[in-house]
């Protein structure tokens, strides 16, 4: 009997030690400070044709706010959709749409 509690209390006891040597990560946001400091906002004519035709097909009805361009001449779009949500995308120059 004596050696089924001391089995117990021994793998309850490494449980609790494996668990407590992971590190807590947080998310502070730093991140996104960093995607938003490196474009630099353009003329709305000055968007390349290939995003402004994937616009215009992928999202019909919408009106374009703002565009921001990077180093890498990746594009950022502020958006006003149909419904009157605002929302950001991302396109490389060739029209194609990126995840952010």
């Amino acid at each position: 009997m004596k050696k089924l509690v001391f089995a117990t209390a021994l793998a309850i006891g490494s449980l609790t030690i494996g668990t407590a040597a992971t590190p807590i990560i947080f998310h502070d946001g730093i991140m996104e400070d960093v995607f938003i400091q490196d474009y630099t906002e353009i003329a709305t004519s000055d968007l390349p044709a290939p995003i402004v035709n994937a616009l215009a097909s992928d999202y019909q009805g919408a009106m374009l706010n703002k565009a921001y361009v990077d180093d890498e001449n990746n594009y950022k779009l502020e958006i006003i959709s149909q419904d009157g949500s605002s929302v950001v995308l991302y396109a490389d120059e060739e029209g194609n749409w990126l995840e952010m």
